[in-house]
């Protein structure tokens, strides 16, 4: 029964992830709706609550506006419309296990860290982001892994089935024939690249912050309690009061550098000095029942100095003299000095965007880019993620879909409505296999 708990509480916490900007405001509307709580269905041997259900619409219901006490009848159609897809859900995951789908557990540490990390963006801290939630980072972060996974055994499940689905020429001419009227025109949008540049703590920052993480760990060694020497100097303030326990935590729920070194540990052992995005540690493993770890740790934060910042910016206009005085390639030099990751290997290619649907986080983008005609290189600007300048690659007015323009897009909107019908044929399908009971609403 534990164990289902946490499913059911692992989707409500994806939602919420995915509504962060409008959820904020609601939370206590939601939360009194699962006060009382009941089974809305039985799938095999799991069970879906209505709290899960409520939650479910409730999210669904601010996504499109819908005031669930004007509305109640609407309400109740999308509460029916969200328990069908839960079914739907847990359907596809006994199916998945039945069939021994695989998913690749580096796949899902990477997407976790990625989803974490856009939760520390988002709130500014761990502590913050456990005061939404309501609970520890560390059961946070273990939902989240939850999600993550049966996301994953669910999309190569359907991968598996419909992967190899085509659409015929006539096809996408009677699906376009038939939805032109409803299908979305293309609004204005932008094709761009970028060259990030992240502000850093220099090296003396950094050399300091280790020096200081190793002079305590040689405090430690040489007698002094780990535990009062955590209170006065762990800048980690969700533990530092608590002699920087952590409390039993399992795999998945550190960052990987700590979760390596805290598992390599024995009940009393002190770790040396490890370094993660937030900054130098020094661990203590207290005790391991099976793969739980109860561990403490110090943090020493490596701190940004206004000289990093000063030196981010000289960096990035200097590459942008480059590429605009000294005709350098764009590509060559993103190749080369670009710190995002996913766009650095081909040459800082962003892709297409519509105008208005840059996402908060990136509405710096928006500012510059609405400005630049194409093959021009922004001035350098600042985003949360550090400096960038931005090449404007093309721009797309807005138009109405054609089949002579737009035949890929059309072409995947085919296909995509097409493997949709045989997914919901083949869960109806599995429906009448799979042993359902859905409880009086």
């Amino acid at each position: 029964m534990m164990r289902e708990r946490k499913r059911r509480q692992s989707t409500c916490f994806l939602l919420a992830f995915l509504l962060l900007g409008v959820v904020l405001p609601f939370r206590a509307v939601a939360q009194r709706e699962q006060v009382l709580d009941r089974v809305a269905a039985v799938v095999d041997d799991e069970i879906i609550l209505q709290s899960e259900v409520v939650q479910g619409a409730y999210l669904l219901a601010l996504q499109s506006g819908l005031d669930p006490v004007r509305d109640p009848l609407a309400f109740e159609k999308l509460k029916r419309s969200v328990l069908e897809n839960l079914v739907a859900e847990k359907i596809l995951l006994v199916q998945a296990r039945a069939e021994t789908i695989k998913v690749d557990d580096a796949q899902v540490d990477q997407l976790l860290e990625q989803q974490m990390k856009m939760l520390l963006e988002r709130f500014g801290s761990e502590e913050k982001v456990a005061e939404y939630f309501g609970q520890p980072m560390s059961k946070v972060r273990r939902s989240y892994r939850e999600e993550i996974y049966n996301s994953l055994l669910i999309n190569n499940l359907k991968q598996q089935k419909f992967g190899d689905l085509k659409v015929t020429r006539r096809e996408v001419e009677e699906f376009f024939r038939t939805h032109r009227d409803s299908l979305p025109a293309l609004k204005e949008s932008v094709n761009i690249s970028h060259i990030l540049v992240e502000i850093k703590p220099g090296a003396e920052a950094d050399r300091k912050a280790y020096e200081r993480a190793k002079g305590i760990r040689s405090r430690i060694l040489g007698g002094e309690d780990f535990a009062t020497l955590a209170k006065q100097f762990s800048e980690d303030p969700g533990s530092a009061s608590r002699g920087g326990e952590l409390g039993f935590l399992s795999r998945g729920d550190f960052v990987p550098e700590f979760e390596e070194a805290a598992f390599a540990l024995e009940p009393g052992q002190i770790s040396e000095v490890v370094k993660t995005r937030f900054g130098y540690h020094v661990i203590q493993c207290i005790d391991k029942r099976g793969d739980r770890i109860n561990v403490r740790h110090i943090l020493i934060a490596v701190p940004v100095l206004p000289e990093d910042e000063a030196a981010a910016l000289q960096k990035i206009q200097e590459i942008r003299k480059r590429i605009v005085e000294g005709g350098e390639s764009f590509e060559s030099l993103a190749k080369q000095f670009s710190d995002d990751p996913e766009t650095k290997d081909r040459g800082g290619l962003l892709g297409w965007f519509e105008l208005d649907r840059f996402a908060e986080s990136v509405q710096e983008f928006r500012a510059v880019v609405e400005t630049l005609r194409v093959g021009e290189v922004s001035a350098p600007f600042k985003t949360k993620f550090g400096y960038h300048i931005v090449r404007m690659n093309d721009r797309q007015e807005a138009r109405p879909l054609s089949l002579e323009k737009d035949w890929d897009k059309i072409e995947a909107m085919a296909l995509e409505a097409k493997r949709q019908r045989r997914f919901e044929e083949w869960v109806q399908q599995l429906k009448r296999d799979i042993y359902v009971e859905i409880k009086e609403q």
